[in-house]
């Protein structure tokens, strides 16, 4: 694992994928404890290295397209797997506990629904400690590594996608992190001036 960002209470890693399948990130957070953003295909190794120290106490999907072998991985690390409502029919597996907006991890974490890439995406966001937003593949980066937005022609709904990315502007986050992750990926900090500065370009 590659860690990411190490703050007073929150670290992030860098697990697997983000080329051709989604990017995998393990949140290891002083309150909530630890939580794996997207599942990538079982490894058992991976699955005690995982477990290992702190474990995982959360499967955070943030859409069908990063959920892989699902229930093997709420089996081997015993945690709790986290999807919005809308996204849980979706998705191969049994989902814990489906999102619907007034559900957080602590009183730092929350989540937001952001629909149109596929109908129940939903992003993560830590405030403070660093600050970050977990955005699944509702952006990806650009040209210049932030991430905007880019259609696919599978797209649930892009105006969906296009106007759910204008609340961005009103959060702010130090990092952000999407489901591709690869050289050249720009994600912090000073991440919520970029990515409202390449919205602002694709908005223009």
């Amino acid at each position: 694992m590659q860690e990411l960002v190490s703050g007073k209470g929150r670290s992030v890693f860098h697990v697997a994928g983000g080329d051709v399948d989604a990017a995998v990130y393990l949140i290891r957070d002083r309150e909530a404890g630890g939580i794996l953003v997207n599942t990538p295909a079982f490894d058992a190794a991976l699955a005690s290295e995982l477990a290992a120290g702190a474990g995982v106490d959360f499967l955070f999907l943030p859409s069908a397209l990063g959920a892989r072998d699902l229930d093997r991985w709420r089996e081997a690390l015993g945690a709790e797997a986290l999807a919005g409502q809308d996204e849980v029919p979706r998705i191969a597996g049994e989902v814990d506990r489906p999102l619907d907006g007034t559900i957080r991890l602590s009183r730092i974490i929350r989540f937001y629904t952001m629909s149109g890439r596929t109908s129940g995406a939903t992003a993560l966001y830590c405030k403070h400690w660093p600050s970050m937003l977990f955005l699944g593949p509702v952006l990806e980066p650009g040209e210049d590594g932030w991430p905007t937005l880019v259609p696919h022609d599978d797209d649930w709904s892009w105006e969906n996608r296009v106007m759910g990315a204008l609340g961005l502007q009103d959060l702010r986050f130090e990092y952000v992190f999407t489901d591709r992750f690869g050289p050249g990926t720009r994600y912090g900090p000073g991440a919520d001036e970029a990515v409202k500065a390449a919205l602002a370009r694709f908005y223009a």
